[in-house]
């Protein structure tokens, strides 16, 4: 997998998805992916999961639905470019489980606060790497088109 540091690039449609998708499930925590073409750093296809743990502080991919994700991914040759969750009740910076959780080194780790939000907002949305329990932020970059 392909790890570019530095930036997030990703289009305004694919950030209004994952804002709308953590506004729609707070006061849970939302969870998902936006996969790439395999070897890119691009995300394109946006792909919601449902919290398994349906909790306000955790999030957990189910594990059958993961199995499925990852198999899809694989037959269309294609990577986990960005895995996005939210935070409901803090600021959007990985918490020592995420960061125990994160086994993806070349994904973007995108969380979106929605504390102290309206249903308009504004909403954090902050891009990390975590590699090898190390987080580092990088600037998110919102394009109109790739």
């Amino acid at each position: 997998m392909l790890i570019l540091g530095g930036m997030l690039t990703i289009t305004q449609a694919l950030h209004d998805q994952i804002v709308a998708h953590a506004r729609e499930d707070h006061p849970d925590e939302a969870c998902g992916v936006v996969a790439g073409p395999e070897g890119t750093d691009r995300p394109e296809r946006f792909i919601p999961m449902l919290n398994a743990a349906r909790s306000p502080t955790f999030y957990e991919f189910d594990s059958g639905d993961l199995l499925k994700l990852y198999r899809e991914l694989d037959d269309r040759d294609e990577d986990p470019v960005v895995i996005y969750h939210s935070h409901t009740a803090t600021e959007a910076y990985p918490s020592r489980t995420d960061i125990s959780y994160a086994n993806e080194p070349g994904a973007h780790y995108v969380l979106v606060s929605t504390a102290d939000t309206d249903d308009a907002g504004p909403f954090q949305f902050r891009s990390f790497r975590i590699v090898e329990g190390v987080v580092t932020e990088e600037d998110v970059k919102v394009v109109d088109a790739y």
